[in-house]
């Protein structure tokens, strides 16, 4: 019987297996980053060769980190997607998640949901406070989303900005507070106003994909009002 999987490229030989455990950490920072994709556009962009890539991804499937999904590509064999899997989120920074819901339930409890807004409104205050000061001074709506990239991603929100034709994609790749996101919806509203009052009133931000509707990440494009 012909070997498939992660045997079959250890048994046919000529392939030394990449135990870098480097490239396994960037494969799944990639796929976080980036989205699913085939073993052979990850290979290429770590360096190593695309079945050296498919080792480390049939181990990280062994272990729930990722799956595969197969999509017909013209007449040839269908091409195999590599993607996280929800168990893979506990290997990216969750900002003590379980306590954050905790004390959001024990707020809400104890001082009603007056109370609970008056806390994520003080929240949204301190997060105006240091994210216009990192961007002071900054005249380009590019450099501004870039710096606030920045500081989103000392925040574990793994963020990046994108320009996008006329536009800038302020993308988040992970949010570290998800669960308490779920938990207080306004979290996410608040967030929302507070890029729009950092970036400045020429510009106006629309959320354009969103974690907790199901998307892979968190997107905003940020445009002149």
């Amino acid at each position: 019987m012909k070997k498939t999987g992660p045997s079959a490229l250890k048994a046919n030989g000529g392939v030394k297996n990449d135990a870098n455990p480097a490239t396994r950490g960037a494969i799944l920072d990639r796929l976080k980053r980036e989205g699913e994709q085939p073993a052979g556009a990850l290979g290429e962009a770590l360096g190593v060769t695309a079945m050296a890539a498919r080792l480390h991804l049939y181990e990280l499937e062994a272990e729930g980190l990722v799956t595969a999904r197969s999509e017909p590509r013209g007449r040839g064999r269908p091409t195999k997607l590599w993607a996280l899997t929800e168990d893979a989120a506990r290997l990216f920074p969750d900002a003590h998640q379980g306590l954050a819901v905790e004390m959001l339930k024990s707020v809400e409890h104890i001082f009603g949901a007056e109370g609970l807004t008056k806390i994520i409104d003080q929240h949204g205050k301190v997060q105006r406070a240091a994210y216009a000061d990192a961007l002071s001074g900054l005249k380009t709506i590019g450099d501004r989303v870039k710096r606030l990239a920045k500081a989103r991603s000392t925040e574990g929100y793994m963020a990046e900005a994108k320009k996008d034709g006329r536009d800038w994609l302020l993308i988040e790749n992970h949010c570290p507070i998800c669960s308490a996101a779920k938990a207080c919806t306004k979290l996410c509203a608040n967030e929302l106003n507070v890029f729009s009052d950092v970036l400045g009133s020429d510009v106006s931000i629309i959320r354009e994909e969103h974690i907790l509707q199901g998307a892979r990440r968190c997107a905003y494009r940020v445009r002149h009002a």
